[in-house]
């Protein structure tokens, strides 16, 4: 399945749209490859500015800084993942089949296409595997959260929570069985590759990992 969308960004993200030039595009687009081959911490404009051939004041004409640009990149693929979710589930009635396609796409997030993305899916999601913790694990939480700029990460998990309601109407705490799901579908990612005294999941068995997810929520729910 193909399809397109057209994500919107919240402004405090950026202080000049990227999606909005050529420059700014490849900016984003190789920030995304960039933080995956050398990591965040390694990660700087500077490394960013002689990779794309242009200078370090060109970048922060769009990013105030690396943390923003890292926070965008993440928002970004959570936007992305709704979208994905909600055009997955359309025509399924059943919410216990609507689950398990959620909980594949966690995992398996180019089951469903999108054309025309400039932004590689895979390595998105190798990114929020690695990095997304550190998007607000910092001390300025209270004023990101106030400026909403993990809005993108509350609406999934809250589309995911309504459907684990519409599948368990009593359970009390859908919210946090879908935050756990989400979060622990990435971590046994990392694991298993980095980890692995930590997980039964091989590296890459991600067949393996779609049941264990499917056992941790239909457990908890029935």
């Amino acid at each position: 399945m193909q399809f397109e969308v057209n994500i919107k960004m919240n402004e405090k993200l950026f202080l000049r749209d990227p999606q909005g030039s050529v420059l700014g595009k490849s900016i984003v687009k190789e920030a995304l490859l960039l933080i995956n081959d050398l990591g965040f911490e390694e990660f700087t404009f500077k490394k960013l500015a002689q990779h794309i051939k242009t200078t370090e004041a060109s970048i922060y004409r769009y990013f105030e800084n690396k943390h923003k640009l890292l926070v965008y990149l993440i928002a970004w693929y959570w936007s992305y993942m709704e979208y994905k979710i909600v055009f997955g589930i359309q025509n399924i009635k059943s919410p216990e089949e609507k689950l398990k396609l959620i909980v594949n796409l966690l995992v398996n997030p180019e089951k469903i296409k999108i054309s025309n993305q400039s932004l590689d899916e895979k390595n998105l999601n190798k990114l929020v595997v690695d990095e997304g913790s550190k998007s607000y694990l910092t001390k300025h939480i209270a004023e990101e959260n106030k400026d909403k700029l993990f809005k993108p990460y509350k609406d999934l998990c809250g589309l995911f929570s309504s459907i684990i309601s519409e599948y368990a109407p009593s359970f009390k705490f859908p919210q946090s069985l879908a935050t756990t799901i989400l979060e622990t579908s990435h971590s046994h990612k990392f694991y298993s590759t980095n980890l692995p005294a930590l997980s039964n999941i091989k590296s890459g068995d991600n067949k393996k990992l779609i049941d264990y997810l499917e056992i941790l929520l239909f457990s908890a729910l029935k």
